[in-house]
């Protein structure tokens, strides 16, 4: 899907990257191949990872909380971030991987068969398997399961548009709000991404956001500062936004886990912005992964770690004070 012909080869129009490939080349995200002046993805029903992980793993606290969503990914990313967790299949091709056999019909199957309320297109990059989490998730609709998409938002609007139709709910990995990192740290650009976030808004689909701290990269508090200023101007104060701590990992594992203290910070200066909802991920024993009313301030729903310890979210509302909390809640 999402292709086309060019005197200098065959085009893909799925992201940013506009790759064009003659007869036998692939695509930068390891995954779709020019065959004979057509564009074929090697990923489609070759997933090289399942799981049934708690919704709140995602992490999504405003959508399902408590159920269980089947996560599937395949090998290969459009980007290449020095400092992806899950570089073992992200920076690999569907040849180099392990791999089931899964078809589109046999995903919705599994996600059935194993009581979860959803699908997850995780791990690795939804995007460059496109066609598999396109189909999945409409035979997926058809069965009354949702679908979700754990991505780094760097799409064109087109294939995103048509994705969002059989979506339900996103979190968007909002790397940093500089184009020079970017740049240098994940080998894409800012622009495409907070144009796939007003996308997501426009057409319906429950959104969260991370934003990944990362020593000397993403920790400058100015720069998070003007992201939670555009975010609030764009009419995302309603969006939960999950500042997360980074470990030391791939490329980066010569630096230093994020003080938790920047991690407050953080969230400290997305509240003053008037972000209403603002979590901190990968600390554990921290109450900031619970959500707050913004209006009456108590607890609302208590998480420890991805488990729900109390919900008193009732009809979509404060069960305190009545006021409306945003989610897709039942």
């Amino acid at each position: 899907m999402h292709y086309e012909i060019t005197p200098k080869g065959t085009k893909c129009l799925i992201c940013p990257n506009a790759c064009v490939r003659m007869n036998g080349e692939t695509t930068l995200c390891r995954n779709r191949v020019n065959y004979k002046g057509k564009l074929y993805s090697i990923a489609y029903g070759n997933p090289c990872a399942m799981h049934v992980d708690p919704i709140e793993k995602k992490p999504l606290y405003h959508f399902l909380p408590g159920t269980r969503s089947f996560s599937i990914a395949t090998a290969g990313c459009n980007l290449a971030c020095l400092n992806c967790q899950n570089w073992s299949i992200s920076q690999a091709s569907p040849k180099e991987t392990r791999n089931y056999s899964l078809m589109p019909e046999k995903v919705t199957e599994q996600a059935v068969s194993n009581k979860c309320r959803s699908i997850s297109y995780t791990y690795s990059e939804p995007i460059t398997f496109y066609e598999y989490v396109y189909d999945s998730s409409v035979i997926a609709r058809r069965a009354g399961i949702r679908n979700v998409m754990v991505s780094n938002g760097y799409i064109n609007e087109r294939p995103l548009r048509d994705l969002c139709k059989v979506l339900d709910a996103a979190n968007i990995d909002l790397k940093s709000f500089d184009e020079n990192i970017y740049s240098k740290l994940n080998a894409g650009e800012l622009q495409p991404v907070l144009n796939s976030l007003k996308i997501f808004k426009q057409e319906g689909v429950w959104l969260e956001i991370t934003n990944l701290v990362i020593p000397g990269w993403t920790d400058n508090l100015e720069m998070i500062r003007k992201m939670c200023d555009w975010l609030y101007q764009n009419d995302f104060q309603d969006t939960p936004l999950h500042f997360s701590r980074f470990q030391p990992l791939y490329k980066l594992n010569h630096l230093p886990p994020t003080p938790v203290a920047t991690l407050e910070k953080a969230k400290a200066i997305a509240l003053n912005a008037g972000l209403k909802f603002v979590y901190i991920g990968n600390v554990p024993g921290s109450s900031a992964i619970s959500t707050f009313c913004p209006k009456c301030k108590k607890t609302i729903v208590e998480r420890n770690g991805f488990s729900i310890v109390k919900n008193a979210i009732k009809n979509g509302n404060c069960s305190f004070c009545g006021t409306k909390i945003p989610g897709r809640w039942t």
